[in-house]
């Protein structure tokens, strides 16, 4: 079975994720200008399975900034090839930490334009 597929031929769910979590993690990186952990994922809702083949998109929205931390909502759409329509597959939640240069938590610094 080649990497990254499930026993019923489709897109492994965990695969997804790891992406969710990369595109999540880029965000809070872009947005704090630190070093960043995921320490926490929540309500992953899995949708409709991810096909090989299929063109994968994930879109990331910050719903809350704590002093070291944020909530970051994330959604994985697939749009399957020759098509042009784009289905929710899976969403969830992560929390990410900012940390310094000691792999400590940090503040998150205002944001500026």
């Amino acid at each position: 079975m080649p990497n990254n597929i499930n026993a019923a031929g489709d897109v492994f769910g965990g695969w997804v994720m790891s992406q969710m979590d990369l595109a999540g993690g880029s965000m809070m990186s872009m947005r704090t200008c630190t070093k960043t952990v995921t320490v926490a994922i929540d309500r992953v809702s899995f949708l409709a399975p991810m096909m090989v083949g299929d063109e994968l998109s994930v879109y990331t929205e910050i719903v809350k900034i704590g002093r070291t931390s944020a909530t970051i909502a994330v959604q994985a759409w697939r749009r399957p090839q020759r098509q042009r329509c784009l289905q929710l597959v899976t969403h969830g939640t992560f929390v990410f930490v900012a940390l310094d240069d000691n792999n400590r938590p940090t503040p998150i610094p205002a944001f500026q334009q």
